[in-house]
């Protein structure tokens, strides 16, 4: 139950709460400029707040920190267009090479990810990979899910810059510049509501598939079942 609460607390106030004060802030006397800092925050204030409990710099983490930043100094600047397509697209596409280099590391990134000691029975699978010839075959295939996982990021990479493209149309000039922040920040708020869609629907789609496969190559190495392999809570 906490986890849903969770998630819930974290989608409120890093997606609808921004998205609703850059909607309507103008309704309620906010400027252009006000309406942003204040949406922005709740974002900020949340990216931060993790970092610190981690208490160390996580390299997705602050790649989620600058996207608020950059996104924040891009509309009080009343940069349009391209700026906002490309900065859509480098994101998810440094996560997605970032991803695929730790492929070549002994310590891949879906294996991180997803093998984690909160849900998996990691002692159970470790009993079952009771040769040397099992343990890389696991590495193996540690590696290989990592990449496909990159490629998910590669993805959102090409369907953030088409939406931007879309989203983000230039502004016109006979717009003073108060109107052109406040249809910056509308256009703002309709690519963080679309991404969800566009982009969430598809990414989750991947992952759920690529769960799927690895459970079932884990089983062939192991022998244990999906429901072996979940850590039995007490």
């Amino acid at each position: 139950m906490q986890k849903q609460e969770n998630s819930f607390v974290h989608i409120l106030f890093n997606i609808l709460i921004p998205v609703l004060i850059l909607n309507k802030g103008h309704k309620y006397g906010l400027n252009a400029q006000l309406s942003l800092v204040i949406a922005l925050s709740f974002p900020l204030f949340f990216t931060l707040k993790s970092l610190i409990q981690a208490r160390k710099i996580d390299f997705i983490s602050l790649l989620g920190l600058l996207n608020v930043l950059i996104s924040g100094i891009f509309t009080l600047m009343t940069l349009e267009g391209l700026w906002f397509a490309v900065k859509e697209a480098a994101f998810p596409l440094l996560i997605g090479f970032f991803v695929l280099g730790s492929s070549f590391t002994k310590n891949p990134f879906f294996q991180s990810l997803f093998l984690n000691p909160s849900t998996f029975d990691l002692q159970k699978i470790d009993q079952q990979l009771d040769s040397e010839a099992k343990k890389i075959d696991f590495h193996i295939l540690m590696k290989h899910l990592t990449r496909w996982l990159s490629l998910s990021f590669l993805l959102s990479a090409f369907l953030n810059f088409v939406l931007a493209v879309r989203i983000f149309t230039p502004l016109p000039t006979a717009l003073t510049e108060t109107q052109k922040q406040e249809l910056l920040n509308e256009q703002l708020s309709q690519m963080t509501l679309y991404s969800l869609v566009v982009i969430l629907v598809p990414s989750m789609i991947f992952l759920g598939v690529l769960l799927f496969y690895s459970f079932k190559k884990i089983h062939g190495l192991t022998g244990l079942s999906a429901d072996d392999l979940l850590l039995k809570k007490s």
